[in-house]
């Protein structure tokens, strides 16, 4: 086998993954269209923060059912087919949120955009969990944050552009349009091998995964791989309930969803805007600066994605948590000193930067990259949607409360408050968390089985 043929097979698999991971494109959009859209829409309604605060987070509550039901459709009809599902859905969501002329179709719109979501954010990391060599599968899943991180810039470069006129419209219902052409690129994607196996169709999974990997003996080793952890059917429920060492997998899938979520990640995401205000920028200013969170969002999660099977998992958790209780904790403290000069304003600025830095390159990526990692294959699709409805309840909790915690707590406390949590999710990804680079998944489902400490299943 020549060099070129050699590398046709790996360039087809990370042709494959990334636009697999484009739904993350998806998630992104939707995060990051609101945070911009959201003083025009309080404007326009004259409604509360509450009321506010219920617009933005209904989308979770949607999210969190669409995970749920994304289990059954992933098992049911397929990775592929439940993208599709979930991208046409998006658009037409998208469509209705744009075309909203009163609150209550505004809140029905982001729940039925919650659904797709969810049905997104749980079939992408399964998707391309499954489609990737083992060597590069770190990097892989991180394709879908990095899309995540691209979506949410584009999101608030196209808000900074219609908040000149104010067309919170235009902002919500233009991101339809990447949705549509998401929806026909997943015509081009593979279903995944492991399905297909699943499924009895044998010869399609050999044809994809000769596509995927090129080499016959890589293709009959992974066939033999699948095969017998396939024997095994999938019962995640019946798991769940008679075994505990299942019990421990899917709790520290929902453990790692909570963190990523009160990491502060999102408050800054949904409220930047806000937040900027706060720090005495004005409507432009703000929503330019929020473009540049987008931005340093993508570029840090670049770091992830080259690091990540390199350096491993712990490491770059504990410095991203390292990283962000510091970025915080000084945000929270200049705004408790008083912002009141333009080189206090833009220190506080880096700070928050800094933040988003730490973020991206660690609890952002990784906490993916490990609930797909740690459930074992025969409850993998219970696992993961337990894992992912809860990012959303937490996401939920999050967005819905944010906007109180500055109301009853005032802003520097709101912020010492996150900061603090990153300073025990060290604690936490020290006692509990595995280190998996490099780990087949069935070496790390054995040695769960076998009873290992969840910190050591990767050893």
């Amino acid at each position: 086998m020549n060099a070129a043929t050699e590398s046709q097979p790996k360039a087809a698999a990370v042709f494959v993954g990334l636009l697999g991971a484009l739904a993350g494109l998806m998630f992104g959009l939707d995060i990051g269209v609101i945070s911009g859209a959201q003083q025009f829409i309080q404007h326009d309604f004259g409604i509360s923060d509450t009321v506010l605060e219920h617009i933005v987070s209904w989308m979770m509550l949607g999210a969190a059912a669409g995970a749920i039901a994304a289990g059954w459709m992933a098992a049911r009809l397929g990775r592929k087919r439940s993208l599709l599902w979930g991208s046409l859905v998006f658009v037409m969501a998208s469509m209705l949120c744009g075309m909203s002329r009163s609150v209550d179709a505004l809140l029905i719109g982001r729940l039925i955009l919650g659904v797709s979501i969810g049905v997104l954010s749980f079939t992408a990391p399964i998707y391309l969990a499954e489609i990737a060599p083992e060597n590069i599968r770190g990097s892989m899943v991180s394709l879908y944050q990095l899309m995540i991180a691209i979506g949410v810039f584009l999101a608030f470069l196209s808000d900074t552009a219609f908040s000149y006129s104010g067309n919170w419209h235009w902002m919500l219902g233009i991101i339809a349009i990447p949705g549509a052409l998401f929806f026909l690129g997943v015509f081009a994607l593979p279903e995944s091998p492991r399905w297909l196996m699943m499924r009895g169709r044998k010869d399609q999974a050999t044809r994809v995964l000769t596509k995927l990997r090129g080499d016959p003996e890589v293709v009959k080793r992974e066939e033999e791989e699948i095969a017998e952890q396939l024997r095994i059917p999938q019962r995640g429920w019946h798991m769940f309930l008679q075994n505990k060492n299942f019990r421990r997998s899917v709790g520290l899938g929902v453990l790692l969803q909570i963190v990523q979520q009160f990491t502060g990640m999102n408050v800054v995401m949904y409220y930047a805007p806000r937040i900027f205000q706060d720090m005495g920028y004005h409507t432009q200013a703000q929503l330019w600066f929020t473009a540049i969170v987008g931005l340093t969002n993508v570029l840090a999660t670049l770091i992830a994605i080259g690091l990540v099977d390199k350096w491993g998992r712990k490491p770059i958790l504990y410095t991203g948590f390292t990283i962000m209780a510091v970025g915080l904790g000084i945000v929270g403290t200049m705004m408790h000193l008083g912002i009141h000069t333009p080189g206090e304003q833009i220190f506080t600025v880096v700070m928050l930067l800094v933040f988003i830095v730490g973020f991206a390159m660690s609890a952002g990526p990784l906490i993916w990259i490990l609930c797909s990692e740690v459930q074992p294959i025969k409850g993998r699709d219970f696992g993961i949607a337990i894992s992912t409805m809860t990012n959303w309840i937490a996401n939920f909790v999050v967005g819905a409360t944010f906007l109180s915690l500055l109301d009853k707590f005032g802003q520097a406390q709101t912020f010492w408050l996150y900061a603090g949590f990153n300073v025990v999710f060290l604690l936490i990804t020290f006692f509990l968390v595995p280190e998996t680079k490099n780990i087949t998944l069935e070496h790390i489902e054995r040695n769960l089985m076998a009873g290992k400490p969840l910190r050591k299943i990767g050893q």
